[in-house]
């Protein structure tokens, strides 16, 4: 296990500096002059070139990458080109908003999805199995901003049920701001866990070792919990750790719409402004959530079945 993680580690580090190495240049490539952005119309070519000089961006392209990583490892992400702040604190201030929002929503969707998987799999082809095929599915095709659109006019503004922007003040306030965003995130999540949970369920019910369980009179939810759902739910781990990426961009597109802090109107507001040092933060930070959640992801896979371990 031991020889397992420390591969897996070295991999995801691997994996990091290439994915930040391909974005600085991604970055470097999209078209505008933050210089021009940030001293306005009038400023001269002088004053460019000065604060060209101050961010870097005179350096051979192959020197900024060196100097970025350079900082990096020092844990020194930058400084904003704003308002001259620490990027480190600029991005930790907003990403717990995003972390909490990524949370709630994967949290109630599991606690849903998983026992109307384990159901439908042991009613397979029973009107509520039907039932929820149909409205799993239909979860899954629609896109989380419609949901969030609709679900903000409807309970927000027609009912005025719940909050329509913000994260609010307090433990209470902030849970009651997090329904609607976490709802519109994490339905799409009941379908695909639901429904991937439900066919290796069924996979499993047929093994031999759940069959001679049944043999021995074992009570079918004990077989369901102890022998039959330790396995069935190695895919759906490894569709949470995978699917943190899918998350994120959720996350980013549904902040916008319900005007809630976190990295998603961060990072819309950096890239419109060129605002470089905050972009590759939030793409540094995010891309170490997302290598760290597959990661551990594996690392569950591996823990439950030794087996993978021989995989990598």
């Amino acid at each position: 296990m031991w020889i397992y993680l420390l591969k897996r580690i070295a991999l995801a580090i691997t994996i990091i500096a290439t994915a930040v190495t391909l974005l600085f240049l991604m970055i470097r490539a999209v078209p505008g002059d933050p210089a021009a952005i940030l001293l306005g119309p009038r400023a001269t070519p002088e004053m460019k070139a000065l604060l060209h000089q101050e961010m870097g961006l005179d350096k051979p392209l192959i020197m900024q990458i060196a100097s970025f990583f350079g900082g990096l490892l020092r844990g020194n992400l930058g400084y904003d080109v704003f308002s001259q702040r620490s990027v480190a604190d600029i991005v930790f201030e907003q990403l717990p908003y995003t972390i909490e929002l990524i949370l709630a929503s994967i949290l109630w969707a599991v606690a849903i999805a998983v026992p109307l998987g384990c159901y439908s799999a042991m009613r397979r082809n029973s009107l509520i199995d039907q039932v929820a095929g149909v409205v799993t599915v239909a979860a899954i095709a629609i896109p989380s901003f419609i949901v969030a659109v609709f679900a903000l006019l409807i309970f927000a503004v027609a009912l005025r049920w719940l909050p329509a922007i913000g994260a609010g003040n307090g433990f209470w306030d902030g849970l009651i701001h997090l329904i609607l965003p976490a709802f519109a995130i994490g339905i799409g999540w009941v379908g695909y866990i639901s429904r991937l949970l439900r066919a290796s369920m069924l996979e499993v019910l047929g093994d031999n070792h759940v069959r001679m369980a049944r043999s021995f009179g074992i009570q079918e939810w004990r077989i369901i919990a102890r022998y039959a759902l330790p396995l069935a739910i190695l895919p759906t781990v490894t569709i949470l750790g995978v699917g943190i990426a899918w998350l994120l961009s959720s996350a980013v597109v549904i902040e916008v719409v319900f005007a809630r802090p976190g990295i998603g109107a961060l990072i819309v507001n950096a890239v419109n402004t060129r605002n470089y040092p905050i972009v590759m933060g939030v793409v540094l930070v995010t891309t170490f959530l997302i290598v760290t959640a597959t990661t551990l992801s594996d690392l569950v896979n591996a823990f439950l079945d030794p087996r993978t371990r021989e995989k990598l």
